[in-house]
């Protein structure tokens, strides 16, 4: 893992080429899904069983409903109370975001509504093949359900004809009964453009590698995606002298798991807990099953910064808009107000991110990646709804305000627009 000073005269140079590293690796991603993409577009399932079997040794896109339930017949028990846990304590959660719709009426019997409906369909991806995520189907459907989505579509690849039974249970529990087993730029492909076997959605949501993040950025303005950028994940951890060294580095070595394309940081004003930390890093990532993928991360993208002050810390955290941040410090509070750009917060030494990435808590684990907390918020609610306005306009209204807006069309060039507006007035 690279190792950074804050003392050292060419810190923030060195940490801004680290960062835009990974940002220029991602972006790359974005030319050799297009192929793929126009592919499905053009010759439809045809071409989406041909990528299928080569990605995932896969002969199928559509599981029978035998198929599915057989496969959930097999899962363990506990693991089925687990997710029952899970899921009731995320609708509880998201139940909470109402939104109420707007009404407003001025004297001149003008009015004005603003209503929210919900979207008539989405696709969540959930990333699977060798992997499974049944959070991932809870924290994309769950809130998608809430808004009262009417058709709710899983794409999930499956790796030689099957697809994980938890994941299928979870869709099961969310009452989703479109499922295809598909993944990868042609999964987005298909959902976006449709094809004879599957129809096109609205919008798609849900995390993916760095293929299906190109693909949904390709796909944008065909079909809706989240307001984030949806990608590979990302932790960024805070610590103290008082910290445990032990879970400070399981929590990193827990992300980098995920894939070679995670980002895991460590920042601390104590240089003996980073280099004890540094330690249980190397000891742990040898004992864990996915040890090669969270090594290619950590060397490639895992940084341990040492900063002297709180001030530049927080200034640091902004920066990189963490999706994931950790405030294992005493001082956390004095934290919160200042930092502005991150996915989640997990606050104080029992917080930790794999809870939330497990969906236990209720919040959501599906959360803006690559700097764009900037400027974007995690999968809520709102992000299946849309919102319309209804306007009302009194022949007496028109006749108080008209002549302000024929000056503004006016003044803009749009005569046709002024005359509309006249045609409509009372003439005296």
């Amino acid at each position: 893992m690279k190792i950074l000073n804050s003392n050292s005269k060419n810190f923030d140079k060195s940490l801004d080429n680290l960062l835009s590293k990974r940002k220029k690796k991602l972006k790359a991603s974005s030319v050799s899904v297009t192929k793929i993409i126009n592919d499905v577009k053009k010759n439809g399932d045809k071409a989406l069983l041909k990528y299928e079997r080569k990605f995932n040794k896969n002969n199928i896109i559509v599981p029978s409903v035998k198929q599915i339930n057989k496969s959930i017949k097999s899962l363990d028990k506990k693991v089925k109370k687990a997710i029952d846990d899970a899921y009731n304590r995320i609708y509880k959660f998201h139940s909470l975001q109402k939104f109420k719709n707007i009404s407003y009426k001025d004297k001149y019997k003008n009015k004005i509504d603003y209503k929210y409906l919900p979207l008539e369909s989405v696709a969540i991806y959930v990333p699977g093949s060798t992997a499974s995520y049944p959070s991932t189907v809870l924290m994309n459907a769950i809130p998608a359900r809430v808004a009262q989505v009417k058709r709710i579509v899983m794409i999930n690849p499956g790796y030689k004809g099957n697809q994980n039974p938890a994941v299928l249970y979870a869709a099961k529990i969310c009452g989703i009964k479109e499922i295809y087993s598909i993944g990868g730029p042609s999964a987005i492909s298909a959902v976006t453009y449709g094809t004879k076997k599957i129809k096109p959605v609205n919008k798609i949501v849900g995390p993916g590698n760095e293929y299906v993040a190109a693909a949904k950025r390709e796909v944008f303005g065909d079909v809706g995606v989240e307001s984030m950028f949806c990608g590979p994940s990302e932790v960024t951890a805070v610590c103290d002298k008082d910290s445990n060294p032990e879970w400070i580095a399981s929590d990193l070595v827990g992300q980098a798991e995920h894939s070679d394309l995670v980002q895991c940081i460590l920042i601390s004003k104590n240089k003996n807990i980073i280099e004890k930390t540094r330690k249980e890093i190397f000891k742990q990532v040898n004992e864990i099953p996915r040890s090669s993928i969270a090594k290619k991360s950590l060397m490639n993208y895992g940084m341990l910064l040492q900063v002297n002050s709180d001030k530049k810390i927080i200034e640091i955290i902004n920066k990189i808009g963490p999706e994931h941040l950790e405030l294992n410090i005493k001082n956390y509070k004095s934290y919160i107000p200042k930092i502005k750009s991150s996915g989640s917060i997990c606050l104080g030494k029992y917080s930790v991110m794999s809870m939330t990435d497990m969906g236990v808590p209720g919040s959501n684990h599906v959360l803006p990646t690559s700097m764009s907390s900037k400027y974007s918020s995690g999968l809520n609610v709102s992000e299946f709804m849309k919102k319309i306005s209804y306007i009302t306009l009194s022949k007496k209204g028109i006749e108080s305000l008209g002549p302000s807006a024929i000056t503004l069309a006016n003044y803009e060039g749009l005569k046709a627009h002024a005359e509309s507006i006249v045609k409509r007035i009372r003439r005296k």
